[in-house]
């Protein structure tokens, strides 16, 4: 099996902690990652605040994840802080990059064309944008005028990327994906779903234990509902690995095995999903 790449996710902004937003970039990027075959082990949410965000930076570093994505903070007001507390944890000073000008030109220059904006004028604010930790390049983003950024820090990768989805998709989806695919390469991830019919979910328990044992290269795991006479559990088994032909024969292995023990007591398996 392939090295696994572990990633962490930095949500920033004071309208997440606030409840004002509520964060869905996390679980979408926890989705995309997982299906390249990366495997997200901490997602953070944290204030729009100078040194707590270059805190979380450093400690990413010191957990040794490959991998940090942001979002959020890279706007220009005073209040969009990622790039300098990224500046401020590795020791990078910011300086004007003139792709990444270039970028922010084009975008009002265009908004301003079709009169959405009053003026193509670069101001302080929006040069703001283009002001990247030395070393960072910019990601392109053909939604908004933010680019997003890719620094690599010691043998690491920091992404950092606008807090609108629809802009963090779509750099996510354009300009990243092909250093993505350079550092996962094309991962493949798969998930097979059971419905079993049982009451209590700690039935499930000694039956999925073994199960784990045998096969640590699936992922086992049962999800409960509520209580009820006529109760069932979703019991998923996923695993990645470089493509369909390594992947699914570790599945079918371990569900041939659930199947037996499940069956062995008396539990039925309502419906099974193995694409």
């Amino acid at each position: 099996m392939q090295r696994e790449i572990t990633a962490e996710i930095l949500v920033i902004g004071n309208e997440v902690l606030q409840g004002d937003v509520l964060d869905t970039n996390s679980h979408w990027l926890c989705q995309k990652l997982t299906g390249l075959g990366a495997s997200v082990r901490r997602v953070c949410q944290v204030r729009d605040e100078l040194e707590t965000i270059a805190t979380c930076v450093r400690g990413f570093l010191e957990r040794g994840a490959d991998m940090l994505l942001t979002t959020g903070g890279l706007g220009p007001t005073t209040d969009d802080l990622t790039l300098e507390g990224i500046s401020l944890a590795l020791g990078r000073p910011l300086a004007l990059h003139p792709l990444a000008l270039e970028q922010v030109r084009a975008t009002y220059a265009a908004l301003a064309q079709e009169g959405i904006v009053a003026s193509a004028e670069l101001t302080p604010e929006r040069r703001k944008m283009a002001q990247l930790p030395q070393g960072a390049e910019p990601l392109a983003n053909t939604v908004g005028a933010a680019p997003g950024v890719l620094l690599r820090h010691e043998g690491r990768v920091i992404i950092c990327l606008p807090g609108v989805p629809e802009e963090l998709k779509d750099i996510f989806q354009g300009s990243l994906r092909p250093h993505l695919v350079a550092l996962l390469g094309q991962g493949f991830f798969l998930e097979w779903r059971a419905i079993v019919a049982c009451g209590d979910e700690s039935v499930l328990a000694p039956l999925l234990a073994p199960v784990v044992a045998a096969h640590p290269e699936v992922y086992v795991k049962s999800r409960a509902k509520r209580f009820n006479r006529e109760n069932r559990f979703l019991i998923t088994l996923s695993a990645r690995g470089r493509e369909p032909a390594q992947v699914e024969p570790l599945l079918a292995a371990a569900w041939e095995d659930l199947a037996a023990r499940l069956q062995g007591a008396g539990i039925e398996v309502v419906s099974l999903l193995t694409g």
